[in-house]
């Protein structure tokens, strides 16, 4: 089966289901998007390090990626390898210098640890195919609404997303200065407030794509 490479390109928070947020990985070189909803601490655990934050103390992914590191051993690939009953499969590809072998992983946690090991991720193209969304843009309007769009565990394959972008409520922290964003930014951060940082961070990366 022939593998497709993937990279994030967006983990949105959602103004009309409370505590969900949308994955979307995208096909490297192509216009088509894997939308996944997951919960907030696996949303979270993929801000943190994408976004080089500094936890006070260690999270669950971090904590694995040091023992991992402290018994060499290394993710080399995470790859979704399967979609049965709307629910997604996904491994992680690791060594540890004498032999390879497969850990089973919820999608959400290999991504997570993927950006830790700078692992690359790969999906099988008859994955991409069913559950695969093409985007004929940058434009992600549509990750305001996360109605119908698969889930982690309650995936409906034949449900579309919705398109247009429906009226939602403004951030509560649309009125923050940038500088006042970073400030609070920092707070949430050393108070362990992560899903308050990734709010916020999102409102952040709003106004840089204005």
């Amino acid at each position: 089966m022939k593998k497709i490479k993937l990279d994030i390109v967006g983990l949105s928070y959602s103004q009309t289901q409370s505590g969900a947020y949308a994955l979307v990985l995208g096909e490297m070189g192509g216009n088509r998007r894997l939308p996944i909803i997951i919960g907030g601490f696996e949303a979270q655990a993929i801000a943190v390090e994408i976004e080089k934050m500094q936890p006070s103390r260690p999270l669950t992914h971090d904590l694995f990626k040091t023992f991992a590191d402290n018994f060499q051993i290394n993710i080399q690939e995470v790859l979704i390898y399967n979609l049965i009953d709307g629910i997604f499969f996904a491994k992680l590809i690791c060594s540890n210098g004498d032999k390879t072998f497969d850990i089973d992983s919820r999608t959400s946690d290999a991504v997570a640890l993927a950006v830790r090991f700078g692992a690359p991720i790969y999906v099988y193209d008859f994955i991409m195919d069913a559950a695969g969304i093409v985007i004929e843009s940058n434009d992600f309007a549509f990750l305001e609404n996360l109605e119908g769009l698969p889930k982690e565990n309650t995936m409906s394959s034949t449900t579309p997303p919705p398109t247009e972008k429906e009226h939602t409520p403004k951030s509560p922290y649309f009125n923050m200065s940038d500088d006042q964003l970073e400030i609070n930014l920092n707070k949430a951060i050393e108070a362990e407030q992560y899903e308050t940082a990734a709010k916020i961070r999102d409102e952040i990366e709003r106004r840089k794509n204005r």
